[in-house]
């Protein structure tokens, strides 16, 4: 039996699939804010983030005939926007290397006490993800921040989950090493 999740904008999509267009800028309109931020965390260029998502978006409505509630409009949607982020990181000839992982370290979840430190730091750590090369930053924002695992990664950027694996690791290593350099620790 197919699960089927019924989410707060069910009757959204059903409109939606009705060819309601005012269904189809209100779900726009409830889920951009967060579609753009996945894009631009992969991408990690706004102009580019902005196209990915309108190709996204324009997918998503011709397709939404095929959605079937397996699982919430909002996954569906993340997953169509990871998918064409994928594509517009393949069209820069994106290159994954798969070397080991040995010697790499982790870097402290040490949170600090002082909430302005706090947000000083997680401004310093946004701009230092932006300084990672694409492929670390593509998969530990996967990883970290869109919440895939390495064989999910792995299927959706055509690599091994080995290959993942050692791509995050070297990512959080280059961060640390980039958060060092600004002056910042753990």
């Amino acid at each position: 039996m197919e699960a089927i999740y019924i989410d707060k904008h069910y009757n959204l999509v059903v409109e939606c699939k009705q060819g309601s267009k005012k269904a189809c800028y209100e779900l726009y309109r409830l889920y951009s804010k967060a579609m753009l931020n996945v894009a631009f965390r992969i991408v990690g260029n706004i102009a580019e983030a902005e196209d990915v998502l309108q190709e996204a978006f324009l997918h998503a409505f011709n397709k939404v005939h095929d959605f079937r509630q397996e699982t919430t409009f909002g996954l569906w949607l993340k997953q169509i926007v990871v998918s064409r982020c994928i594509n517009a990181l393949r069209k820069r000839k994106l290159e994954f290397a798969d070397m080991d992982d040995e010697g790499l370290e982790n870097i402290a979840d040490e949170m600090p006490a002082d909430e302005e430190e706090t947000l000083y730091k997680v401004a310093v750590v946004k701009e230092a993800i932006k300084e990672l090369p694409e492929g670390y930053r593509v998969v530990l924002s996967l990883y970290l921040l869109e919440g895939y695992d390495h064989e999910e990664i792995g299927q959706i950027l055509n690599i091994t989950e080995n290959t993942s694996r050692t791509q995050f690791l070297r990512a959080k290593r280059k961060l640390s090493e980039i958060l060092k350099r600004k002056g910042v620790t753990s």
